[in-house]
């Protein structure tokens, strides 16, 4: 990996690894979970609420517009009612974009040194076992409704890998993708009143570096590796805690208490 880009090729992946592409030549990412045999479990627009989106026109939303049929795989495109957490072929996830893939653990100064967001963080990720099991079980029960801005495809990945949770759910989530999107503004409006205080000869390279510096604190401040306000959340209590399940709690709990009585059994037998 290299501070330019993550590029991969394909037979560089494994199970476990959080994965992504560009849209829209390069205006934003699309991420998932590469849980093997060709597979990804990714987080977009929930199909049914798609036309009802609260994104700013023009901006990344994570949909990514996938073909309702693969040739190749039957059971790419699965996803349950309501859910937009669905299951992929490569090929679809990819859509004839390049792959690359996202890094855990890295130090501040190699965070810091990458200009574009949703391509690393400083948290470190589970082992892949863990991670393909947080996917498998959110294909199948969801990650709630999508936002832009707090729950998009980059959060769903980095809770697969991590486990990490926002505490409160005002603000920003975990994407470091949406960060950029919103840091870079930022930084320039608070820059701006130094152009009255910068001589004039300097003032456009003092501006721009004062603005780049703040883009930069911003992205790493909006880290879930130095976040305070992130909690470790198993993923089977991450529906009923957060209030996901959209009245189907009692059913949620039957469900749980039934497999919990068939697994007694076996284990008895």
């Amino acid at each position: 990996m290299g501070l330019l880009s993550n590029r991969v090729e394909r037979s560089k992946i494994k199970a476990g690894d959080h994965i992504y592409t560009y849209r829209a030549v390069f205006a934003y990412s699309h991420h998932g979970i590469f849980v093997g045999g060709n597979k990804v479990v990714h987080f977009t627009r929930d199909p049914v609420t798609r036309s009802d989106t609260n994104a700013p026109s023009g901006s990344y939303n994570g949909t990514s517009e996938l073909p309702s049929s693969c040739s190749t795989y039957p059971d790419c495109g699965f996803r349950q009612p309501n859910s937009g957490v669905i299951l992929s072929c490569l090929d679809c996830f990819l859509q004839n974009g390049a792959l690359y893939t996202f890094e855990y653990g890295v130090t501040p100064t190699f965070f810091l040194a990458k200009v574009r967001g949703g391509t690393c963080t400083t948290a470190t990720s589970d082992g892949p076992g863990t991670v393909i099991h947080r996917a498998m079980y959110l294909l199948q029960n969801g990650f709630g409704n999508y936002d832009v801005f707090q729950n998009n495809c980059e959060d769903f990945a980095l809770y697969c890998k991590t486990g990490i949770l926002m505490v409160e759910k005002s603000g920003l989530g975990r994407s470091g993708q949406a960060s950029s999107m919103l840091g870079a503004p930022l930084a320039a409006l608070l820059a701006s009143p130094l152009k009255l205080l910068i001589p004039s000869p300097v003032s456009s390279v003092g501006v721009a570096t004062v603005t780049a510096g703040m883009y930069c604190v911003s992205r790493y401040a909006t880290d879930i590796g130095v976040r305070t306000d992130v909690v470790k959340v198993a993923v089977e209590d991450l529906a009923v805690n957060l209030g996901w399940m959209d009245g189907r709690q009692e059913a949620f709990q039957e469900n749980e208490a039934s497999s919990a009585n068939n697994n007694q059994v076996i284990n008895l037998d």
